[in-house]
C-alpha cells in the first residue's frame, strides 16, 4: 500500500543517517524532516539533507512517489537559491519527466517545471538542452489536444533559442510553425467539439497569490495573496468512474490530459466581487435546488487539484445546486505540513467574511460546508468569528445546512469547545474520524500527544452537539486527503444528509458504538448499503419536495432490478422521508 512505509519517528541526529528515516524499519517522517531541514541554514548542508533523504527513499523496496517528488522539488529550490542554475535546470526537467512517468499514481502538473527548465537553461546558456525541453512541452500539449495560441508561444520561444545560437535559419522555421499554428486556430474554431466529457463550473474564493503564469492548472501557487473570487472549470470524462480524480498514464499510452479521458482544470476565470455574485445569483435561479456546498480542502492541496476534487464530488453526487471552492494557500507538499500550519488561520479570518458574503449576496437558500483535515482549522475559526460577531445564540435560525468536519485536524478540546459557540449556526453538525490518518497521527505527536478531533478508534471526540461517525473502515489513504471522497459511501452519506438531514440511527452502514467515555457514537460499517445505489435514487428524488412511498416504490420498480438491494434501498429511503428521520441535532 502506497503510505503503508510513511510513520513518525523521532530525529535522528544531523547525516548520522538518513534525515528522518529508521533503518530497521525503512519509514520516513514528512513533518520531522520538515522541522529538520528548517534548522539549518547553508545552502549546501541544506542540499546535502535533501539528496541524503532522497537517496534512502530510493532504496526503499516501496518508496512513495509524492514524497520522492516533493523532496526532488525542495531540492530544485534549494539549487536555484544557490545559484546554480544549470543543476536547477536538469533538476526541473527531472521533475517533469517524473510526474510524466507516474502520473498514473501522481497528480503533479509537469508543465510549470517544463516550462522552469526551458527558462534556466537558457539563462545557463545551454541552448540545446532548452530546446529539447520545450519540445517535450510542445509533444505533451499536443497529445493532450491543445493547439492554437499556447502552441504558437512556445514556438516562438523556440525561434528566440534559436536566434541565440545563431541559428537564422531554424530560428525562422520555429516563427513560421507558430504563425501557422494562429492561423490554423482561427480556421478551425472547434471549442470543445471533440465532446466526450463534460464541463463543471466551480465558483471559487482563494487567498492564494497568483504565480503569473496564464496555465489553468497553475494559476495560483501557494504564495499568500489577497482574497479573491472567480469559476473554475473543470472537465469530467464520460468514462469517469466515480470517486476517482482520472489522469494520463504512461501505461496507456497517455503522454498528455484530454478532456474525454482525465479530469483537467480547463479554465480560470477571476471575477469582481460584485460580477461574481450577480453570476451566482443567475445560476442559482436556474437550479432546481437554490443551495450551495462550499468545499474546503486540507493539508497537502494544490489549487488544481481542490478544484478537481470540488468539481469531482459535485459531479458523483449528480448535486443539483451550486459547488464552491473556498482554497487556502496550502504548499501542497508532504514535506510542507509545518509551512501550511503557519498560513491556514489567516485564511479562517477571509472565510468567516467570505461566508458572511455569501449568506448575504448568494441567493442561496441553503447553504452547505465539508471541510477536510487541516481546512477545518480555517473552517473552526470562521465559524466562531461568525457566530461571535453576529451574537448568535441557540434558538436562532440556523445559518448553514450541514456542517461536515472530515479528519479535522484541529485539538480535540479545542474543537468540542467551540462547537458551544459555533452549534447554533447549522441545522446539523457532523464529525468524521478516522484511526488511519497519518497526518493526524503526525499532527498529535507533534502538539504534545493531544489529542486530534479527527482520530477514530475507542477515544473518539463526541459531544451531544454534533454526531461522530468513525470512517475507519474507508481505508489508509490519508495522505492523499482523498478518503471521505474516494468511497462512494461515505458521499452517499454526505449525500443523504443534504437531501433529508437524517439523523445516524436511521442512515446506511451505521452502527452505534459506546466510547471509553461511556458516550454514543457511530461507526460506518463499510458494504453496510448499496451505496452507489443510493445516490442514483437519491438523485432522481433530488428536485421533489413532496415524497410518498408510492414515488420512491415506482422509482425502485422501473431502476433497481437486484431484489436484495430494491428491498434494503426502499426501507431505507421510507425511513428517511419519515417525519422522525427529518430533525435537526
Amino acid at each position: 500500500m502506497r503510505l503503508a512505509r510513511i510513520a513518525l519517528l523521532s530525529l535522528l541526529p544531523l547525516l548520522a543517517a538518513p534525515p528522518a528515516f529508521a533503518q530497521e524499519t525503512e519509514t520516513f517522517d514528512p513533518i520531522g524532516f520538515e522541522l529538520e531541514l528548517a534548522a539549518v541554514e547553508e545552502p549546501v548542508k541544506r542540499l546535502a539533507m535533501v539528496e541524503t533523504a532522497i537517496a534512502a527513499l530510493e532504496q526503499m523496496p516501496d518508496p512513495d512517489p509524492e514524497i520522492y517528488f516533493d523532496l526532488s522539488a525542495l531540492r530544485l529550490e534549494i539549487l536555484q537559491e544557490a545559484g546554480e542554475t544549470a543543476a536547477a535546470a536538469a533538476a526541473a526537467e527531472g521533475l517533469a519527466d517524473f510526474a510524466i512517468r507516474m502520473s498514473a499514481v501522481l497528480d503533479r502538473n509537469p508543465l510549470p517545471y517544463l516550462d522552469l527548465a526551458a527558462d534556466l537553461y537558457g539563462e545557463a546558456g545551454a541552448y540545446r538542452e532548452a530546446l529539447r525541453v520545450l519540445d517535450t512541452q510542445i509533444a505533451y500539449r499536443r497529445n493532450g489536444g491543445q493547439a492554437g495560441q499556447v502552441l504558437a508561444e512556445l514556438l516562438n520561444r523556440k525561434a528566440e533559442i534559436a536566434r541565440l545560437r545563431g541559428d537564422t535559419a531554424a530560428a525562422e522555421e520555429f516563427a513560421g510553425q507558430a504563425n501557422f499554428a494562429i492561423m490554423s486556430m482561427r480556421m478551425n474554431k472547434r471549442s470543445n467539439l471533440e465532446g466526450g466529457f463534460s464541463a463543471v463550473d466551480v465558483f471559487y474564493a482563494t487567498d492564494r497569490a497568483r504565480t503569473g503564469n496564464t496555465d489553468p492548472a497553475d494559476f495560483y501557487g501557494y504564495g499568500r495573496g489577497d482574497l479573491e473570487y472567480g469559476v473554475v472549470t473543470v472537465t469530467i470524462p464520460d468514462t469517469h468512474v466515480p470517486g476517482a480524480i482520472e489522469t494520463p498514464s504512461i501505461w496507456k499510452l497517455e503522454f498528455g490530459p484530454s478532456p474525454a479521458k482525465h479530469v483537467m482544470v480547463q479554465k480560470v476565470d477571476p471575477m469582481q466581487a460584485n460580477a461574481y455574485f450577480a453570476r451566482m445569483n443567475s445560476e442559482l435561479e436556474a437550479r432546481e435546488r437554490k443551495e450551495i456546498v462550499v468545499f474546503i480542502h486540507g493539508f497537502n492541496t494544490r489549487f488544481d487539484a481542490a478544484a478537481k476534487r470540488a468539481a469531482q464530488l459535485a459531479y458523483d453526487m449528480d448535486y443539483r445546486g451550486v459547488p464552491v471552492l473556498y482554497s487556502w494557500p496550502s504548499a501542497g507538499q508532504t514535506v510542507r505540513y509545518v509551512a501550511d500550519t503557519a498560513v491556514v488561520r489567516l485564511s479562517g479570518r477571509r472565510l468567516s467574511m467570505f461566508l458572511e458574503d455569501l449568506r448575504d449576496r448568494s441567493g442561496a437558500d441553503t447553504i452547505h460546508i465539508v471541510a477536510h483535515s487541516m481546512g477545518n482549522r480555517a473552517l473552526t475559526d470562521a465559524l466562531e468569528l461568525m457566530a461571535l460577531r453576529n451574537s448568535v445564540t441557540e434558538g436562532n435560525d440556523p445559518v448553514f445546512g450541514q456542517v461536515f468536519f472530515a479528519a479535522p485536524d484541529v485539538d480535540a478540546g479545542l474543537f468540542k469547545e467551540m462547537m458551544k459557540t459555533i452549534h447554533p449556526l447549522a441545522e446539523r453538525l457532523t464529525l468524521y474520524t478516522s484511526e488511519n490518518d497519518w497526518a493526524l497521527v503526525a499532527s498529535k505527536k507533534l502538539h504534545g500527544n493531544a489529542p486530534r478531533a479527527g482520530q477514530g478508534g475507542d477515544s473518539v471526540t463526541t459531544d451531544e452537539l454534533f454526531d461522530t461517525i468513525d470512517m475507519s473502515d474507508l481505508g489508509e489513504d490519508m495522505l492523499a486527503h482523498t478518503y471521505f471522497a474516494d468511497d462512494s459511501s461515505a458521499l452517499a452519506d454526505i449525500v443523504s444528509l443534504i437531501w433529508r438531514n437524517p439523523p445516524p440511527g436511521v442512515r446506511c452502514g451505521m452502527t452505534e458504538t459506546v466510547t471509553e467515555a461511556g458516550e454514543t457514537a457511530w461507526k460506518y460499517r463499510k458494504g453496510g448499503c448499496f451505496d452507489k445505489m443510493m445516490i442514483g435514487m437519491i438523485s432522481h428524488l433530488w428536485s421533489k419536495s413532496e415524497i410518498t412511498r408510492e414515488d420512491i416504490s415506482a422509482l425502485i420498480s422501473e431502476l433497481v432490478t437486484d431484489e436484495a438491494a430494491a428491498s434494503e434501498i426502499e426501507g431505507r429511503l421510507d425511513t428517511y422521508i419519515a417525519p422522525e428521520g427529518q430533525g435537526a441535532n
